[in-house]
């Protein structure tokens, strides 16, 4: 590759870099070109896996801050570059690494922290954002049925008070006219 080429593709990468949410490294040895595209397939269409060259990718890394990576940009290395949810992309490496244990998850980077293998998978083992929004939406709804029934029977008490008052206060002047 001439010099001209590994610039290019230098800045190629640090804009990835720049541009995703998360990344995260992979190392792939031992996995067929279909294993990749089903993996392609599986992280969707807001993330992009791509092969990529150590020593470029360690350089694009190190420009656009990210020093996750060091020391780990060895053998054969693909790197998920993640623009949608980090939870779900982190999931799908993780169940594709448990289907086929030559995908080794090696190291991220998210939200302006490195995360080593735990990390990635602390991440994948969250529920979605969708879920975690449902979630949260039941328990609002439940609080607010809640506080619904509270102010009803109040309101009910109210009446049956209110009704109480009225026939007391018709029976009080047939008392006193004896």
């Amino acid at each position: 590759m001439a010099t001209a080429e590994k610039a290019a593709a230098v800045v190629e990468l640090k804009e990835r870099f720049a541009s995703s949410n998360a990344v995260v490294l992979t190392e792939y040895r031992g996995l067929s070109v279909a294993k990749l595209k089903e993996l392609r397939r599986a992280l969707g269409a807001e993330t992009e896996y791509a092969v990529v060259k150590n020593t470029l990718a360690g350089i694009a890394a190190k420009e656009a801050g990210i020093d996750a990576f060091e020391g780990q940009l060895a053998g054969p290395s693909a790197i998920a570059f993640i623009n949608g949810e980090f939870i779900d992309a982190a999931k799908a490496l993780r169940d594709f690494a448990k289907e086929n244990p030559q995908l080794i998850i090696k190291s991220g980077y998210y939200e302006g922290e490195a995360l080593d293998q735990a990390g990635v998978d602390r991440f994948a083992s969250l529920e979605s954002r969708e879920v975690l929004l449902a979630k949260v939406a039941g328990g609002a709804k439940g609080a607010l049925s809640k506080i619904a029934r509270t102010v009803d029977a109040l309101r009910i008490k109210l009446e049956e008070t209110e009704g109480a008052a009225p026939a007391a206060a018709e029976e009080a002047p047939a008392e006193d006219a004896e």
